[in-house]
């Protein structure tokens, strides 16, 4: 799912989805705490849906209760028009409604929203209608969607979240055209630091909340490039008590699930963790998980890319060309680092996602601090080449000196 979806294409099974394959390739989307700013709460209820029945999680959900002709009327009847995008869940509309009493409102006014209606013969079931109503309805946090209401009428299930308008990171990461320039690395790492937030504070709920469908495809961009995880219809509730993981039937999108996760259905938030490795590999490449576009041995991103992030002067060789001369030597050494890291074939060699988090501000902070000493730098510079004199200075020995020595270059550790 996504507020700015991709076309729809055929999933492998119900409970399985394949990435799409190649940049001009349709996205195949059927797809089976520590915070540094922002407000965040989690209700006291809890997230199980084994124990709770569907008028509890309806009841306990803090959003709007739309009936289907308002949802109707705010998209203006489904027009195809309107259409934001497809998956196995359906279609997504574009709608409006009034900020404050959230009633239709007149297209171009109000408030905009995405409007998820459910296929009743899509892949996507009442149970992941429900899953998101009873995650995003109590969860609340910066970097997570914001879903403001749904609708249980007859037949019809529909989710209604806010509209987000740079739509997804996939769109801007492997589709080209004037809507989707490439992105710098400043945003990169930007969207990278939401994504992980998100996660972080996932993991770190009273009741542990494991995405389990971590991807490009459902981190959801809006005007100023914050990330916000989308499609909780996966979500699983964590282990409580003395238990090591949850046993589930393997669900995801293949090129980003864990492979203890795949070899035994035993989840864990490390699992999230491993697909988050994927995706900082995708944002640091500019390559798919999976393309098998590409030349034999490259199709599969991690394998692919493993011996290049091991090596410190090999890493340049998977980078994106298009971030050339943007990003300093010991972010990208550490970034990619972090990245290896998170793709630990034994779970419990990955990070979590509050360390990540720490390692991100570490890289982001220190491109701030290099940008703030090259300005110093500059303004250095000019100060002493608009024709000014250069200061003498005596020496020890009661000489005179040229000038004082040139700056050398600051070089990353």
């Amino acid at each position: 799912m996504g507020i700015c979806w991709s076309p729809n294409s055929k999933a492998v099974n119900p409970a399985f989805s394949v990435p799409s394959s190649g940049s001009n390739s349709k996205t195949r989307s059927k797809d089976v705490s520590r915070l540094s700013r922002g407000s965040s709460y989690v209700s006291s209820a809890s997230f199980s849906l084994t124990h709770r029945s569907e008028g509890e999680i309806l009841q306990l959900a803090n959003v709007k209760s739309f009936t289907f002709t308002e949802l109707k009327c705010a998209t203006r009847n489904f027009r195809p028009d309107s259409v934001l995008g497809e998956g196995g869940f359906g279609s997504v509309f574009k709608g409006w409604i009034d900020e404050q009493t959230l009633a239709p409102a007149k297209a171009g006014s109000g408030m905009v929203i995405a409007v998820k209606r459910l296929n009743p013969e899509g892949f996507q079931g009442h149970r992941e209608w429900l899953a998101e109503v009873n995650y995003l309805g109590q969860l609340h946090h910066p970097n997570l969607v914001k879903l403001i209401g749904y609708c249980l009428e007859d037949d019809h299930r529909l989710l209604a979240y806010e509209f987000l308008q740079r739509g997804s990171l996939e769109n801007h990461l492997f589709r080209r055209g004037s809507c989707f320039q490439p992105l710098s690395w400043k945003l990169r790492m930007k969207i990278a630091l939401g994504a992980a937030r998100g996660l972080a504070f996932l993991h770190g709920a009273e009741i542990s909340v494991i995405y389990r469908d971590f991807k490009t495809s459902n981190i959801l961009l809006d005007s100023n490039y914050n990330a916000k995880l989308s499609d909780f219809g996966l979500a699983k509730n964590g282990p409580t008590g003395d238990k090591s993981h949850v046993s589930t039937r393997v669900m995801g999108t293949y090129g980003y699930a864990a492979p203890e996760y795949l070899a035994t259905g035993h989840l864990t938030a490390r699992s999230d963790v491993y697909s988050f490795g994927v995706v900082l590999l995708e944002m640091l490449s500019g390559r798919r998980a999976l393309d098998k576009n590409l030349p034999s041995g490259e199709h599969n991103l991690v394998e692919w890319s493993k011996p290049y992030l091991a090596s410190k002067r090999k890493i340049f060789r998977i980078l994106d060309s298009k971030l050339e001369g943007q990003y300093s030597l010991a972010g990208a050494q550490k970034t990619a680092s972090l990245a290896l890291q998170c793709l630990s074939a034994e779970a419990r060699l990955r990070p979590t996602m509050d360390a990540v988090v720490s390692v991100l501000e570490q890289v982001q902070s220190t491109k701030d601090s290099e940008r703030k000493n090259q300005a110093e730098k500059t303004l250095h510079t000019q100060s002493f080449g608009r024709g000014a004199q250069v200061p003498q200075r005596k020496s020890m020995e009661g000489g005179s000196l040229k000038g004082y020595p040139r700056p050398l270059d600051s070089i990353a550790a």
